[in-house]
């Protein structure tokens, strides 16, 4: 009790404050639950807790504004009668937005089955017609009443409240100072919501790896804010009817359907694959292919990986959909081309999108792993993989022997000798991602590596003249393919080596001179921020190939299921590349965010489009000579034009409306 009296006065009214707030969010987080919870699921306690730390992330924001603006004097409820009545006033009205915004959110959730996102301001371009169906689907006036009337109980509440405190005792010594910056500091952690690397995110909720969990857990500011940079991303529906026929061609849809915008396609399992092999992808970062050693670089950067691509299926023209990371990870994972927004706003960042439906799920049967030696919070990524992920064992920075060496956690040889360790324990047929860091600032290579891994030197000019920035750039690069080495020489003595196909592919590439080693467009047009190794390795099972077609890491996932033997419903923009009976021309679609331009990439031209200008052309991709416009390259062009401006337009499309069915 004498703690409580010694609480500064303004602390205990806007703590008050803060508690009305949280009440009324908590309640509606109940009204929430008990309106839509599924049949038969269980009350969850971690989701109301999730949520409750999402409720005081938003009050603490609120409590910092009340504690700054009450640092003033005239603004300060305790010390001025004005302000007293503007405090009415202020917490009135944003009781009265709280309430209409979870009450629309409410409704919202009735419709569409998501939270209120910045996809609803998309209404007011039709605001007369959205208007007439709210107003003829739900009760309108009465929840406007409702609300009206909780406001202005709110601001007598919120009155009287005042009231009593200005009754206290207002004690004005200077060791109060030190509360206040304590309450500060709580009020900001808060705020971040929790300790670590990154603060609460929206992808938190999705960590519940239950769909509806994570929907209760969020409340409407969170789901709202978080997605009110994608507010204009939304596809355009009679662009992607008018793309239909186009893409149903291209996708090999089974059944086309026009009017429901079918892409589903069912494959089945090759019933001649009985021995259920593991799937091992490595998602490498940074591993641009004009910088390694299967591209005839001088430099020799990566000759272990280079043989490893002579003894398996490799593809030499793979691209990344686009860059960065996210977008690569995204792409692998879901089997779509992320074209959202720009580079600070990747799908994996866009609550609206984030419950896909994924190959990997029907790898049934299989135990399935995701191994990262950092935060998985960055990018939201987490969120991604264990929304959409079923029983997924996520593996990061914190579940590892191996000490964390920089702001991306666990060097990459530790990384892939740990998740080979653990996969060797499996009793069952296991599907895992591993996804590296160290080729990437601040380039740091362990220390215990130095007796086994030799640094090498270059003259800057060579350095430069074959695509690298600096010495450490070009060791780092050649760390991975030193990490890539022990980790084989590792896998190789554990009996799931033999039944394991490995797959590895660059999350995407580095921009640069690539002048020496390709034609002067890959440079020129930036095929190199785009340009990966993709290879396909199990010595016991594949035969050796070099394949020039151009693919894409969405290709990746149908194309693991198949040599699986795994039958699988695919909905995504990616194809089977082992899949001998297609003999259709192959494209890598790719979109560079940051110029705004997408295109195409064949075996001889890429048609590149700027989504602002509307300026189109094509280029060769396998010399330097001009493209003279002809009636054959016209074609070309036009043909090219076409499929790119569909295939853009149906990603964008599948990214909203890829939802899990099975």
């Amino acid at each position: 009790m004498m703690f409580f009296k010694k609480i500064p006065v303004l602390v205990k009214w806007i703590s008050s404050v803060l508690l009305s707030f949280l009440f009324v969010m908590t309640a509606f987080r109940f009204l929430f639950f008990f309106s839509y919870n599924p049949a038969g699921k269980p009350f969850s306690g971690s989701a109301f807790l999730m949520g409750l730390r999402f409720d005081i992330k938003f009050v603490c924001i609120l409590g910092l504004i009340i504690l700054v603006l009450c640092s003033l004097p005239f603004i300060n409820p305790l010390r001025n009668k004005l302000a007293k009545k503007i405090w009415t006033v202020l917490l009135s009205v944003l009781m009265m937005l709280v309430l209409f915004f979870y009450a629309i959110d409410y409704f919202y959730y009735d419709y569409l089955q998501q939270r209120l996102n910045a996809s609803v301001l998309n209404y007011f371009n039709d605001a007369g017609i959205s208007f007439n169906m709210v107003k003829e689907s739900y009760p309108v006036v009465r929840v406007t009443l409702t609300v009206l009337l909780m406001t202005v109980t709110g601001g007598y509440f919120f009155n009287r409240m005042l009231i009593k405190y200005q009754l206290q005792s207002i004690v004005r010594s200077r060791k109060f100072s030190g509360q206040y910056v304590l309450v500060f500091l709580l009020l900001a952690l808060g705020v971040f919501g929790k300790i670590g690397q990154f603060n609460l995110r929206w992808s938190d909720a999705f960590s519940l790896s239950d769909n509806f969990k994570a929907n209760l857990s969020l409340n409407p500011f969170q789901s709202f804010f978080s997605t009110l940079n994608f507010k204009n991303t939304r596809p355009d529906i009679k662009k992607v009817r008018e793309a239909y026929s186009i893409m149903a061609s291209y996708l090999q849809v089974q059944q086309p359907d026009s009017v429901h915008l079918n892409y589903e396609r069912n494959i089945s399992a090759d019933k001649r694959i009985t021995n259920q092999p593991n799937i091992i992808i490595v998602i490498c970062e940074s591993f641009s292919m004009y910088r390694s050693s299967m591209s005839g670089n001088p430099l020799n950067t990566t000759p272990y990986f280079n043989d490893l691509c002579k003894q398996g299926v490799f593809f030499d023209r793979c691209f990344a959909p686009s860059y960065p990371t996210a977008r690569g990870v995204w792409a692998t994972v879901t089997s779509l081309p992320d074209v959202l927004g720009d580079n600070n706003r990747s799908a994996s960042r866009n609550p609206e999108v984030v419950n896909q439906q994924l190959i990997i799920n029907d790898f049934k049967g299989y135990d399935k792993f995701y191994f990262l030696g950092g935060d998985p919070s960055w990018a939201n990524i987490k969120g991604l993989l264990l929304n959409n992920i079923d029983s997924l064992h996520l593996y990061s920075q914190e579940n590892f022997k191996a000490k964390k060496i920089n702001v991306w956690g666990i060097d990459d040889k530790n990384l892939l000798l740990e998740a080979s360790n653990t996969l060797a324990k499996q009793q069952h047929p296991f599907f895992a991602i591993i996804q590296t860091a160290d080729n990437h600032r601040p380039y740091t290579i362990p220390a215990e590596d130095f007796a086994q891994f030799k640094k090498v030197n270059f003259p800057d000019d060579t350095i430069h003249k074959y695509g690298f920035e600096n010495i450490d750039q070009l060791n780092a690069f050649r760390y991975t393919d030193f990490c890539y080495q022990q980790f084989f020489e590792a896998a190789k003595k554990e009996k799931y080596f033999a039944n394991t196909i490995f797959i590895f592919t660059g999350d995407h590439g580095i921009g640069g001179d690539a002048r020496a080693l390709y034609p002067n467009s890959w440079t020129e047009q930036r095929l190199t921020s785009e340009h990966v190794p993709l290879l396909f390795y199990a010595p016991k099972l594949l035969r050796p190939k070099l394949d020039h077609s151009p693919c894409s890491q969405v290709d990746i996932m149908p194309s693991a299921a198949s040599l699986a033997g795994i039958s699988y419903h695919n909905n995504s923009m990616g194809s089977n590349l082992f899949d001998t009976g297609n003999v259709a021309e192959k494209y890598a679609f790719i979109i560079d965010h940051e110029s705004k331009d997408i295109g195409m990439v064949n075996s001889r031209y890429f048609y590149v489009k700027n989504l602002a200008t509307k300026k189109a052309k094509i280029v060769s991709v396998t010399d330097n000579k001009p493209v003279i416009a002809t009636a054959q390259t016209d074609s070309v062009k036009n043909t090219m034009g076409r499929l790119t401006d569909a295939y853009y337009e149906t990603a964008r499309y599948l990214l909203f409306n890829n939802k899990r069915k099975y």
